[in-house]
């Protein structure tokens, strides 16, 4: 069971990975359309106006269609076999399924507490939404993964089913789609029936989450940190994010829906959109991230600080700037995991501070994002709010580095920099791959040494890392998220240790059973095309 949720997780995270690109293209849209700032050259109807609406537009289309990303993106991670058939199944069942709940409101909408479903707008007080122009009941991102679920589980059993010859062109997708059509009907009934109830929890829960204040961002935040090891943060926060747990359509869509009334008010930003404090998660990957690294550095043995500064660069630069922390976490996560919830709670209380000093916005995500959806397009209303978060995050760079080099020094912690010699990490060459595979008689060596000028460094870091999961026999299944490939082994014995997987360049394994979860960085999913080849 843990191995189906943690392919889940990493399967829902497929469609967020546009999310940076989107929030660049509306937070420039919004900041160079803003009256305010811009004055009568971004009024209505002006050239500039006109040009840079057209880039707000587009960048429109990732948050207006979360559901329906939703729906076609979870095949590509989850369908076993042929997923891009997978994926058109998901999308034609999906659209299959609202036309099916918008003709059983039409008809019987006023038996099922519709009775003006022809009349009524779609909207967060009506429970309905606009899907692909089907009007239908507002179920988001929970109700496109339901159905797409359903159809990746009647993809997987049915796809491969054959049929008598005469029947032939009904085989494959075509079967899937007949199977989804009919599973579809009662699906779509009970929908109309128990939805609009699962809305009223959901408006409670709204209330719910929203009086717990300071306390549920402590408690989200720290939740959200915790879970990563296990590949499960992605279940916690998406709902929030990206669904209408806490605002109509979810915190991202409802931020930049707002964006321009925040930059046209001067308002607290904690006022104007208090629903947006659970998105703070980013502002530790900023700064708690660059006062681990300080702590490693201060703490490490003099001869190795050269090394490890080499290493450190490049994986803090990635928290800071792009958010993903799994490369820097990694490192001390299996060598000390009581550091790990120290820097959950540290997390958990710098954006508990930030909120109550009145800075709420999308803060998940690093500087890039943070930019584009909150520094440039509300820096002219709102720049004080960002120095005072500035300031508050620089004091924490501080407490981080002294709390993590007095817990380093006091528990004597093998955090990077500080190993024993004999366990001192080397990062291995391509030419010390192909000898050791040599030296072991393996097959994909004698394939890199065939085409010895054209190996990639995916490639052979591919073949190292199927090597120490124990063969392409020993694989069961692969999908990745942003930056770890999540693999499901046959026999867990014969896999390497985190050393191991170190020693070739990677930031180490999780392993939970028989799924194991390698930290490979933001080349993953090149890496993971490579990897799928030698399978």
């Amino acid at each position: 069971m843990m191995q189906k949720i943690q392919k889940f997780g990493g399967a829902m995270f497929t469609p967020v990975l546009l999310f940076s690109f989107a929030g660049i293209t509306v937070g420039l849209g919004t900041l160079f359309t803003t009256e305010v700032i811009f004055g009568a050259l971004a009024a209505p109807g002006t050239l500039w106006y006109q040009c840079w609406n057209v880039v707000l537009q587009g960048g429109w289309t990732v948050f207006n269609q979360l559901p329906l990303l939703f729906a076609v993106s979870l095949p590509i991670g989850m369908a076993k076999k042929q997923n891009a058939r997978a994926c058109m199944e998901a999308l034609v069942t999906y659209l299959t399924f609202h036309y099916f709940v918008n003709t059983i409101l039409t008809q019987w909408g006023g038996s099922l507490g519709f009775p003006d479903f022809a009349d009524m707008e779609v909207g967060a007080d009506t429970g309905l939404a606009q899907i692909a122009s089907i009007k239908t009941l507002d179920m988001g991102m929970i109700g496109a993964l339901v159905i797409s679920g359903i159809t990746i589980a009647i993809h997987n059993r049915f796809f491969d089913t054959e049929l008598p010859e005469w029947l032939g062109t009904f085989s494959g997708s075509t079967f899937v789609y007949i199977i989804s059509f009919f599973v579809m009907i009662p699906v779509a009934a009970i929908a109309c029936i128990g939805w609009p109830h699962v809305q009223d929890g959901i408006r409670a829960f709204q209330g719910f989450i929203m009086g717990t204040g300071l306390a549920g961002v402590w408690v989200f935040v720290f939740s959200e940190r915790v879970l990563i090891p296990f590949g499960l943060h992605h279940l916690l926060y998406s709902p929030f994010f990206y669904d209408n747990v806490v605002v109509q359509g979810g915190i991202y869509a409802a931020w930049a829906k707002a964006l321009p009334e925040l930059a046209a008010s001067s308002a607290p930003l904690n006022e104007l959109a208090p629903w947006a404090a659970y998105t703070a998660t980013g502002w530790s990957k900023m700064f708690g991230c660059t006062g681990i690294a300080l702590a490693f550095y201060a703490t490490a043995k003099p001869g190795k600080r050269q090394q490890l500064f080499a290493m450190l660069i490049p994986i803090t630069l990635t928290a800071i700037v792009c958010g993903i922390t799994e490369p820097i976490e990694f490192t001390f996560l299996f060598i000390a995991p009581p550091l790990f919830v120290v820097h959950a709670a540290l997390a958990a209380a710098l954006s508990t501070v930030l909120n109550a000093l009145g800075v709420v916005g999308v803060f998940s995500g690093g500087l890039i994002e943070m930019a584009s959806l909150n520094f440039i397009p509300l820096a002219a209303s709102h720049g004080m709010s960002y120095l005072i978060a500035l300031l508050v995050g620089l004091v924490f760079v501080g407490i981080y580095f002294v709390v993590f080099r007095f817990l380093i020094l006091k528990f004597d912690f093998k955090t990077p920099g500080r190993e024993d010699d004999e366990d001192d990490i080397e990062f291995k060459s391509k030419a010390d791959y192909r000898r050791q595979q040599e030296e072991l008689g393996g097959k994909a060596a004698s394939a890199a040494a065939a085409k010895e000028a054209g190996v990639s460094k995916n490639a052979i870091l591919a073949e190292n890392v199927l090597d120490l999961l124990g063969g392409k026999d020993n694989i069961k299944d692969v999908t990745n998220c942003a930056t770890r490939l999540r693999v499901n082994v046959i026999d867990e014995t014969l896999v390497a240790s985190d050393a191991d997987f170190k020693a070739i360049g990677t930031s180490g394994v999780s392993k939970n059973g028989k799924s194991m979860q390698v930290i490979i960085g933001l080349k993953v999913a090149m890496m993971r095309d490579e990897f799928e080849q030698m399978l």
